[in-house]
């Protein structure tokens, strides 16, 4: 009878003891670990999204939009997540045009949980590929610059980046202007991690569109012009300016050789220079015009006034 009750003794012992470590441990987790706990836990069910604004366009003196910004969505992957990775790739590339290989190589990643499979997919082609459901696939949203023109004052306009910020021309050289500014908002998700609500912390502000004195039609007479010059003289590159006289505005800016704005990494960096505005000339005779246009502004000539020259000049 005493070993039964000495048995039930340390059982209840037992039990008390892993009752206080249990106690012992609520107060730990509730009171001295309350905060960083509720920190991770926030972070696993809150998480911020950035939502990009749509860049101003550019357009010439008539409204032709140069350079517009349209819907597009980056496709990123959490490549552990992917199941048949070979299988999705196919798919991928069917619906978005990108490499099979090149998709593959980056759901197949193992030293990563994010990885880019597209930047700056059009949003119709990456609707197709949303709907196949694919778990591991993150479509984001954003835009993407186009140039409508396609090899319209290309090296005028410039270039963008990835991410959406201007690296060359008047897309860098105005990029506080056409840029704006980012929106973000915030999704909240239950405990088996499906949305359940998104507020907006911060409201997008679309960037400003930036009318230029360029006149397209001009532009693409100076251009056609500039291209027979380049297949008749065959230079390293050519230039040509047209100005208002009226006002100084500027009404095509023209260079050659061509350059595609919508893949302007397939031109050599020289054709990617913007002549009219980075390079150096001396005018020469060409500037005689001006210097007679002067002295006739300012009353100095006359258009029958004689000059007396003499027989050489050095």
């Amino acid at each position: 009878m005493k070993l039964i009750e000495r048995r039930i003794g340390l059982l209840f012992a037992v039990f008390l003891g892993l009752l206080v470590i249990g106690a012992a441990r609520s107060a730990w987790l509730g009171v001295v670990k309350a905060g960083t706990l509720k920190q991770a836990a926030a972070t696993q069910q809150e998480s911020d999204l950035l939502v990009p604004a749509r860049r101003g366009a550019i357009t010439d003196r008539n409204g032709t939009e140069l350079a517009v910004s349209q819907p597009a969505m980056t496709i990123a992957a959490t490549p552990y997540l992917v199941k048949d990775a070979p299988k999705v790739a196919a798919q991928l590339s069917a619906l978005i045009g990108k490499p099979e290989d090149e998709i593959l190589r980056q759901l197949a990643r193992r030293d990563t949980g994010f990885a880019y499979v597209a930047r700056h997919v059009p949003a119709a082609k990456a609707r197709k590929a949303q709907a196949l459901h694919v778990e591991g696939l993150e479509f984001i949203p954003e835009f993407k610059r186009v140039y409508p023109r396609d090899w319209m004052a290309a090296q005028l306009l410039g270039t963008v980046g990835t991410d959406n910020q201007g690296l060359s021309g008047l897309e860098y050289s105005q990029d506080k202007i056409l840029k704006g500014v980012d929106g973000e908002r915030r999704l909240k998700k239950d405990a088996l991690g499906d949305a359940i609500k998104m507020t907006e912390v911060k409201a997008t502000e679309p960037g400003q569109d930036l009318r230029l004195t360029l006149d397209a039609n001009i532009q693409d007479k100076a251009e056609e012009v500039l291209a027979q010059v380049g297949e008749e003289w065959k230079p390293k590159g050519a230039t040509a300016i047209v100005m208002d006289p009226r006002d100084g505005g500027i009404l095509a800016l023209a260079n050659w050789p061509q350059v595609d704005a919508n893949n302007p990494g397939e031109a050599p960096d020289y054709a990617r220079q913007n002549r009219a505005i980075g390079a150096t000339y001396e005018p020469g005779s060409t500037f005689k015009a001006f210097t007679v246009a002067g002295a006739l502004e300012e009353g100095e000539v006359e258009p029958d006034t004689p000059f007396n020259l003499a027989p050489t000049i050095q």
